[in-house]
């Protein structure tokens, strides 16, 4: 055997999958950047989701609905958390291949009595969402989107600072000039949470009792949007960064956006399963709420709902679904960390995920001793290689840094824990939860081409 056969190595997708599929990957980022525009939220990602699926020919599931092969139905979960399936053609035992993304990100959440002045200045206050560098989120133009519940129920849907029209919001910073102290503490004391405070008003409101500029920006709310300050007790509002994703590089290889983390992974899991030709086995893509915080909720992916979901379609296929679920296979399409070169002391290069090789696979995930990991089977892994080889995928193996520097996780843990066979497999990212992250072009369509070679697999 030659030793090219024997070798394993690490090589771009320039190198390995050649220009057509360089140009393809182009092409497929220009649909990528639209939907992470559109989809800054969570309800944000639903909707743009819905609207790709419903164009494809997806329709609306009600549980106790009636199930045939051929039939491609969406559940919407709140708002926040979505499911497309496809029935196919052999028994429904045979399991589901599902795919799993994650459409929430790291932000800051306005807290439920938000509005306050100091200083003749008027802030909303901030409690950060996920894991977040707070410094990053300073002194930089801001945007406001979520939704407001009046008590009768109606909902206000807000986005304000993406227009080139629209204010935008601030968080100040301490200038050096006076930062002497501040220079002295480490990153953790120098930023504590509740200075995330969001600049939205300078101007008094007139006539005004009090709290003149408070008063204003009360009235402005009140006035173009129908809402007080008593609304913002049942809003779900939140602050993200500004701006539309760019191309990075002279040769627009990359792009910087905000929450690629994981909406990099959750649009290819989307497209590929609209995509996919492959009519005999059942798939699902799921997109679900509340990673960043440890998937609880009605939404997050410990919710009983994906086993609802699962039982739903067995029984109305006359399935097991217990069965069902011993036969599934999930890939936990879910962001991997990239070599970065300025910062090489965390990362064990061997194992590390580099910027154009491809899709990540990530067999475990969790921290030091692989605390909180499902750690995948061998054979699924096997499996994974041999459909992603034939179908020509670029693909390189990582893990998150090295051993004891510090961890995370996925979703993949808890559709393992349903007894399903999951794998992490998604798309690396350089800056990491930070307000604006790079991916690579070539790497985001490496990942849509392996999730559809998933479920077109035989």
């Amino acid at each position: 055997m030659s030793e090219s056969k024997i070798r394993y190595e690490k090589k771009t997708v320039y190198e390995k999958a050649g220009e057509a599929i360089v140009k393809l990957a182009y092409d497929y980022a220009q649909g990528y950047v639209r939907f992470l525009d559109a989809s800054k939220t969570e309800r944000e990602a639903v909707s743009e989701s819905i609207g790709l699926a419903e164009a494809a020919g997806y329709r609306p599931y009600h549980f106790g609905d009636p199930l045939k092969p051929g039939d491609k139905r969406y559940y919407n979960n709140r708002g926040k958390n979505l499911f497309l399936f496809r029935i196919g053609t052999e028994p429904i035992n045979n399991g589901i291949r599902i795919t799993g993304a994650h459409i929430d990100s790291p932000r800051l959440d306005l807290k439920q009595n938000p509005v306050f002045e100091d200083g003749d200045l008027c802030y909303f206050k901030t409690h950060y969402y996920g894991g977040i560098r707070k410094y990053q989120w300073l002194a930089m133009p801001l945007a406001l989107h979520g939704v407001v519940v009046k008590q009768n129920g109606e909902t206000v849907t807000l986005s304000i600072g993406e227009n080139e029209s629209d204010p935008v919001m601030y968080i100040t910073d301490l200038l050096p000039h006076l930062a002497q102290k501040e220079n002295g503490k480490t990153v953790a004391d120098a930023f504590p949470a509740e200075r995330l405070n969001i600049l939205i008003g300078s101007r008094p409101a007139k006539e005004a009792e009090k709290e003149a500029v408070k008063e204003g920006v009360l009235r402005y709310l009140n006035e173009t949007y129908g809402i007080t300050e008593e609304d913002f007790q049942s809003a779900e509002l939140s602050i993200v960064p500004a701006g539309r994703a760019r191309d990075v590089g002279f040769d627009r290889s990359m792009i910087c956006g905000y929450g690629h983390d994981d909406r990099c992974c959750a649009y290819p899991s989307l497209t590929a399963m609209i995509d996919a030709d492959e009519k005999l086995h059942t798939t699902m893509c799921t997109l679900v709420d509340k990673e960043e915080t440890g998937s609880d909720g009605v939404t997050g992916a410990q919710s009983s709902i994906v086993v609802d979901l699962i039982a739903e379609i067995a029984r109305a296929l006359g399935g097991n679904e217990a069965e069902v679920r011993a036969n599934s296979k999930c890939l936990s399409s879910d962001v991997a960390a990239i070599f970065d070169p300025a910062f090489p002391d965390v990362f064990e290069k061997n194992n590390a995920a580099l910027l154009g090789c491809g899709v990540a696979m990530c067999k475990f995930t969790g921290s030091r001793g692989k605390s909180g990991t499902s750690d995948t089977t061998a054979q699924l892994v096997a499996w994974v290689r041999r459909f992603l080889n034939e179908a020509g995928v670029v693909w390189q193996t990582c893990e998150l840094g090295k051993v004891d520097i510090g961890g995370g996780g996925t979703i993949a843990k808890y559709m393992a824990n349903q007894n399903i066979d999951t794998l992490d497999l998604g798309v690396g990212v350089l800056s990491m939860h930070a307000p604006y992250e790079i991916i690579s072009k070539v790497d985001l369509y490496e990942s849509y081409r392996a999730f559809r070679a998933f479920y077109n697999f035989q």
